[in-house]
């Protein structure tokens, strides 16, 4: 029988976080950690199969995104706080230990709970970045880049502001969809790279579409777009300077920030060994920034067999 995923909040330092929850947990807990433009339901597939295969399965909505309630000060979100929400959820549970499962900013959080918690932290999934200690410089990429645009104060506002919340969630899955970096020439905006003729990714339903729009109606863009984007990430503190657990990485090949000059290098560098003595990377051919969404089988295959041998 199949099961199904249920939905709960908890009163997580003041704020009321929504957490979306599935499966007993015979052989662990995966919490599983969103990126922008993402929300709970970015890990359905995932969660219903870490189920079925005997673990129990907990994404967070963070705050300001999707259900859960935002900071009422935009000043008070921090990089350092999604750490302590993290915690705070898996105290809330009573939960000692877990795998994280990351994709995209939600990287960071979940790199900086296994430095600087090690003892809470079974092992690390994530989908398109690597093991990191802190981020990666951004230079090499041209002015009209979407990073530069959106950490200016009110210009992703002023270009979000023109369309409604369901065009500005499919433009957005359509360009990071792409194996290009979204970059807007003078005199454009980020949102002017695709139209209402621009097709839709081939896996991203009008259902999913509509899931979506849904929540970012609900929660808005303004907190989503602060932490990633206009926030300057702090140092976590760690008493090692190297992961001690074993890490695994999901690459879309065809996702457009392998074209970051900066992670490239990276990638194939002698400090990612340092840092992840255990770490394995797994490329897929034609997967995009979306991969979990795009190839869920496949992902759900290579993340539970993982799983499975380190629980």
């Amino acid at each position: 029988m199949n099961q199904e995923i249920e939905h709960s909040y908890l009163p997580i330092r003041g704020l009321k976080l929504h957490v979306a929850h599935i499966g007993k947990g015979e052989l662990g807990t995966l919490l599983f950690v969103h990126g922008f433009p993402e929300v709970w339901y970015s890990w359905r597939h995932q969660m219903v199969a870490a189920a079925a295969a005997g673990f129990r399965g907990i994404a967070p909505d963070l705050p300001g995104y999707g259900l859960s309630e935002p900071p009422s000060d935009l000043a008070q979100a921090s990089w350092e706080g999604l750490i302590k929400d993290l915690l705070s959820i898996l105290d809330s549970l009573a939960i000692s230990k877990v795998f994280l499962v990351a994709k995209d900013f939600g990287a960071k959080p979940a790199f900086d709970l296994a430095l600087c918690h090690p003892d809470r932290v079974c092992g690390v999934v994530t989908f398109g970045v690597p093991p990191l200690m802190e981020s990666l410089s951004l230079s090499g990429l041209p002015k009209g880049f979407y990073i530069y645009r959106w950490r200016e104060p009110g210009r992703a506002e002023s270009d979000f502001g023109r369309f409604d919340v369901r065009r500005i969630m499919r433009t957005i899955y359509i360009l990071f969809s792409r194996s290009e970096i979204p970059v807007a020439k003078l005199g454009q905006e980020i949102m002017d790279l695709a139209d209402d003729s621009t097709p839709m990714p081939y896996w991203f339903g009008e259902e999913d579409l509509s899931a979506y729009t849904n929540l970012y109606e609900k929660s808005g863009f303004i907190t989503a777009l602060q932490i990633p984007y206009r926030t300057k990430p702090a140092k976590a503190e760690y008493a090692k300077p190297r992961f001690e657990m074993p890490m695994f990485v999901i690459m879309g090949q065809k996702d457009y920030i392998l074209r970051f000059p900066a992670l490239k290098d990276y990638i194939s560098s002698e400090k990612l060994k340092e840092i992840a003595p255990d770490h394995e990377i797994t490329y897929i051919p034609e997967g995009s920034h979306f991969v979990q969404e795009q190839f869920p089988e496949l992902v759900n295959q290579l993340m539970i067999d993982f799983l499975c041998k380190h629980a």
